[in-house]
């Protein structure tokens, strides 16, 4: 959460800044503000809400250094006085911080009784002022002592006056540098530094570095200078534009079969040649995840269990640290977009303490998470702007297939005739997910059944339960109706009690699947209820069609793979619901993209 974006170099630094803020702005929205270094001399520029209020603010600068931050607010509420940077006494330093310090109050009552004027509510204004006392000529050292203080999580920017240089500290908040030929970059996300370069240097946790124009030292928690090769980026910056679309989400949601076309690339090579997983040394799996990426997990378990019978559970990452944990020490699968949820990181640190192997999805290279597991699968689909995540759950549900698979086949549950036709399926799910986008007016006309509606009810069963959950998130999430998820056979122990005729009720049922005479039981219930129901089904379906006011019909495809086109439904009827709701679809109130505190 939150983003940090800087720059020195030749070109004029406030336009650099901006830019690349509002790349990062899905990061956070509730403030932004800029801090400059203009003919020596400090100036700094903030304001609560939009990047667009800051923008009208900002006075013309010809500064070649400065940094950035758009805020996601944590401590301290939205405002321009609690927007980042903040400067020291003296006018002097200022910084920008993403994360989180625990012993801020400490900190800070310490600093004032040494006569330290706190302006803001915020914990980030402890580091400014340890910085000053700690400042003795040299900015990366004073920023390395600061840190020896603070107890909490942290990316830091840090500048002074009268100099070209910006010093920076990372800790569990993700920190990558842009290099170019007489400048180079700093940012939370590669994002806002495309339009610029490619060749990246990816800060690992503890280091501290020194940015000036012509280079970049970066050095390990004991002060030891650190040698790192740069890294290429795949990505352009017109990747992460809306290239015509209205809104990110949708165009996101229309790279769904690219995204899983690169998700699937070589890899189902790796797949079939053992390279992913070279070792099937355990007996269960956990599958642990935050959010949408534990729906992706759930959709994993029913896979898992399907394609190779092994054992498998789920535990929510903000859970699995404080579970006391069993003897077993299971493969532990850890999906996370971002690759930078604070949650999935420590719960990726204790399975380890436990002696568990384990294995990241993600889909950064580089991010944090890589370095804290044994094995990396990554999905590939891209940078994704909008905070609802789209196109990466639909690589991340393709990547639990992947993860079945191959282990199905290696246990023995497969033959190999039996793999490859499971991977030939997979290779047609971007024609899938491109049939449903072939019926996007439809869905719009079928959404219009919840425009009205304060609440809402997701009803599925077996391998769609959770995907009805992730369909009532994106609801929630992006239109602001109150959505519920419930596995179908569950309605009768309570949430029945709930429903009327101002309760509509999205319902699949995928003709072929174990439940589906029971889905069909659950609708009927519904529909005696009087709730309005919109069913979900397979092309053809004429039987789910007459218990149902409107369908939305999804391509024919065996049960097991059905979550991908039905959540791709989900996705644009949200989509559209918001929209008609006129609801800030991108940014959505109070939620930013990458969950970096806990």
């Amino acid at each position: 959460m939150c983003g940090i974006v800087g720059y020195v170099g030749y070109r004029q630094a406030a336009e650099v800044l901006m830019e690349g803020l509002k790349r990062l702005e899905y990061r956070g929205y509730d403030s932004a503000g800029i801090a400059l270094v203009d003919n020596g001399r400090l100036s700094l520029t903030k304001r609560q809400g939009e990047l667009d209020v800051l923008r009208g603010v900002m006075p013309r600068s010809e500064a070649r250094t400065g940094i950035g931050h758009t805020r996601w607010a944590t401590c301290g509420r939205p405002s321009d006085r609690n927007a980042h940077p903040f400067m020291s006494c003296d006018g002097k330093l200022a910084i920008v911080h993403n994360g989180i310090i625990e012993n801020y109050a400490a900190l800070r009552g310490r600093l004032e009784s040494n006569g330290h004027r706190f302006t803001s509510e915020t914990d980030t204004e402890v580091i400014v002022h340890l910085l000053e006392d700690h400042y003795k000529g040299d900015l990366r050292q004073a920023l390395a002592d600061s840190i020896k203080e603070i107890e909490g999580t942290y990316a830091i920017a840090a500048i002074r006056d009268g100099g070209q240089e910006i010093a920076a500290a990372r800790k569990e908040n993700p920190m990558v540098i842009g290099l170019g030929v007489k400048e180079n970059f700093l940012a939370s996300d590669v994002t806002a530094l495309l339009s610029y370069t490619n060749k990246v240097l990816y800060i690992m946790d503890g280091e501290t570095l020194s940015i000036t124009p012509s280079e970049v030292k970066v050095f390990n928690a004991e002060g030891v200078p650190v040698e790192r090769e740069p890294a290429v980026v795949t990505w352009s910056a017109e990747d992460a534009q809306k290239g015509g679309f209205e809104h990110f989400m949708l165009k996101e949601i229309f790279e769904g079969p690219n995204a899983m076309h690169n998700t699937l690339l070589g890899a189902l090579d790796m797949i079939e040649n053992g390279e992913v997983l070279p070792r099937i040394d355990f007996r269960s799996v956990k599958l642990v995840a935050c959010g949408s990426s534990f729906h992706a997990a759930m959709v994993g378990k029913y896979v898992m269990e399907e394609f190779a019978s092994l054992p498998t559970t789920l535990e929510l990452a903000s859970e699995y640290r404080y579970s006391p944990g069993a003897r077993e020490t299971p493969l532990v699968i850890l999906i996370t977009q971002s690759g930078e949820t604070a949650d999935t990181l420590a719960a990726a640190r204790e399975a380890r303490r436990r002696g568990c192997r384990t294995l990241a999805v993600t889909n950064v290279v580089g991010s944090t998470i890589t370095r804290e597991v044994d094995e990396v699968l990554y999905t590939k689909a891209g940078p994704e702007i909008g905070v609802a995540a789209t196109k990466t759950f639909l690589a991340q549900m393709l990547a639990m297939y992947l993860l079945a698979i191959r282990i199905g086949y290696a246990k023995g549950n497969l033959s190999h005739d039996s793999m490859r036709s499971a991977l030939s399926s997979l290779r047609q799910s971007s024609n899938m997910v491109q049939s449903v986008l072939n019926r996007m007016h439809e869905i719009e006309e079928a959404s219009k059944m919840i425009d009205s509606a304060e609440h809402c009810f997701f009803i599925g069963r077996n391998i769609n339960y959770p995907t009805m959950l992730e369909g009532a998130l994106k609801l929630k999430e992006i239109s602001y109706i109150h959505a519920e998820g419930f596995a179908a056979g569950e309605l009768k122990h309570g949430p029945l009690a709930l429903l009327d005729s101002t309760t509509p009720v999205i319902a699949t049922a995928i003709k072929g699947d174990p439940t589906y005479e029971k889905m069909l039981a659950n609708v009927s219930e519904v529909a005696a209820r009087d709730s309005p129901v919109l069913g979900i089904g397979l092309e053809g379906d004429t039987e789910l069609a007459r218990l149902c006011e409107r369908v939305i019909y999804v391509p024919k495809v065996k049960p097991v793979y059905s979550p991908i086109p039905v959540t791709v439904a989900l996705q644009i009827l949200a989509y559209h619901v918001a929209k008609r709701r006129n609801c800030s679809i991108d940014k959505p109130k109070n939620l930013a993209k990458s969950v970096t505190v806990e």
